[in-house]
């Protein structure tokens, strides 16, 4: 590839529900990103080249983007199956991009048959079968979709040819080096102890009574908001943790707890460091906050 000349792109899928299309596709910066690649292939878009033509290997590629989950029988297009051309493309590729968490560790459609079904480098937290083979091209941006923006972060510093930082999963540290509890809103009340009691309420943590996983999920979803201006949890839903490898969640809703305390403490907090905070912050009575869920209620019912 000349200095001069675009690097060339291809946006493959599997197994999906199309959330990662729609979600880039909702960039509002869509089409000035794209034009710094030259788009060969997008199961969605008018493109140059059709998926009859992909099929056949010989389209080339530097930045590969992998949609959906994986098999390795029995997901057929066009009578090929799907994974035997992606691994194609993926050895002509210098980016691999595993966009979403089923493309990164199975997601969703693992839950149908687990034993089958993974994500292209990922078993669930695992490194699968192909993880040495591509390892050193991979870029993990797991989440059920990604942010619009966490991909258009890797490709625009793909396109300047910048280094992007990964951590072991191969996930950029500059978006997944935080929790997504890091900028929540509701970060005082957690501090002290006061849940929300209901969805939707914009007072009140909601780690406790409603199964946040916001304490447990790398992700910058309270620091990059979407369209700019809201998350889950500032529109009063917990996190479902769907950037790690172990969503879905067979239980949501639901901090497990022993006589009070998580079963499981928040990422990278110590045990003894948990259980002290909490006991100080259980001596307290924040009235001023309290006072503020009790306002907020009355103000739903009038």
């Amino acid at each position: 590839m000349s200095a001069e000349a675009k690097p060339k792109l291809l946006w493959l899928q599997s197994i999906t529900c199309n959330g990662n299309t729609h979600s880039f596709f909702n960039h509002y910066d869509l089409f000035s990103i794209l034009s710094h690649f030259e788009l060969l292939y997008h199961p969605v878009l008018e493109t140059e080249y059709t998926l009859e033509e992909v099929i056949k290997g010989k389209v080339p590629c530097d930045v590969l983007i992998l949609e959906g989950s994986f098999r390795e029988e029995g997901f057929v297009k066009s009578g090929v199956e799907v994974i035997s051309f992606v691994e194609t493309y993926a050895k002509k590729a210098k980016f691999i991009i595993s966009a979403g968490t089923c493309a990164t560790f199975g997601g969703v459609f693992k839950q149908h048959d687990p034993d089958a079904i993974t994500g292209f480098c990922f078993d669930g937290e695992e490194p699968g079968k192909r993880y040495k083979r591509y390892a050193s091209k991979l870029i993990s941006l797991p989440g059920c979709p990604i942010h619009p923006k966490w991909l258009s972060y890797v490709l625009m510093m793909i396109a300047n040819k910048r280094h992007i930082p990964l951590d072991e999963m191969h996930r950029p540290q500059e978006l997944y080096g935080i929790t997504v509890h890091t900028g929540c809103v509701r970060n005082e009340y957690f501090e002290w102890k006061i849940d929300t009691k209901g969805f939707g309420l914009k007072e009140g943590c909601l780690f406790y009574e409603q199964g946040c996983q916001g304490p447990y999920t790398r992700g910058s979803c309270n620091k990059i908001l979407w369209n700019d201006v809201s998350s889950k949890t500032v529109a009063g839903m917990p996190c479902f943790g769907c950037t790690e490898p172990d969503f879905p969640k067979t239980t949501l809703f639901e901090t497990k707890t022993n006589m009070g305390i998580p079963a499981t403490m928040p990422l990278g907090v110590p045990r003894r460091a948990y259980l002290t905070a909490t006991g100080v912050s259980k001596s307290f009575r924040i009235k001023r906050l309290e006072e503020r869920i009790i306002d907020y209620g009355r103000e739903k019912t009038d």
